[in-house]
């Protein structure tokens, strides 16, 4: 059982991690790296992460609650037109405005990830789906309650929008700028918006 103060050193590992694969990627942050910058020792690194790719896992762990809760407030209650354009709104902001350009973010982590490591893999698919499963939510409630026509596709629209924040991520990301998210995340809602039901409210 981890201790208050090792769950804390644990917590601080992980997020000296981010920050460096933020500004080196994956392939550019070594082990050693991070335990200098957390300034812990070697073995208190190896107990907590028996390897790099447990480390990294970790990291996935930890953007994927972050781009659920802090980054992105509104994620919880996705079920109107209204709130959706706030999500896409503070999601632009975020990226454009909060240093995301050399921020360690899920796209990132996807597009670095080594091809055959398939536990990673699976650690970025398991996030991308609980990301999914909040739109889906969201989405549903308002084909239920009359505000989408009963023909949209919950599936593939939530699936749409999480590719347009993931693809303007990256793009955004590797381009320095929001353009390419704005320009997703609008030509997203306006698809969403073209099923909009009688009952917008």
């Amino acid at each position: 059982m981890i201790t208050s103060k090792g769950q804390a050193t644990k917590a601080h590992i992980i997020e000296t991690a981010a920050t460096l694969i933020g500004r080196f990627g994956v392939a550019g942050t070594s082990s050693d790296d991070v335990r200098k910058a957390a300034g812990v020792s070697g073995s208190q690194l190896s107990h907590y992460f028996g390897s790099k790719q447990a480390l990294v896992r970790a990291v996935i762990n930890h953007q994927s609650e972050s781009e659920m809760a802090a980054g992105h407030p509104m994620l919880r209650a996705l079920d109107s037109m209204d709130a959706l354009r706030a999500w896409a709104d503070a999601a632009v902001e975020n990226l454009d405005h909060g240093s995301g350009y050399g921020a360690c973010t899920l796209a990132m982590l996807a597009g670095s990830a080594s091809p055959g490591d398939e536990q990673t893999r699976e650690e970025l698919c398991a996030a991308f789906v609980r990301l999914q499963s909040l739109l889906r939510d969201g989405i549903g409630a308002m084909r239920d309650r009359g505000a989408l026509r009963p023909d949209a596709d919950v599936e593939e629209l939530s699936l749409v929008l999480l590719t347009a924040l993931q693809g303007g991520t990256l793009l955004g990301q590797t381009m320095q700028t929001a353009t390419p998210m704005r320009a997703s995340m609008n030509a997203a809602l306006a698809y969403l918006e073209s099923f909009a039901g009688e009952q917008q409210h």
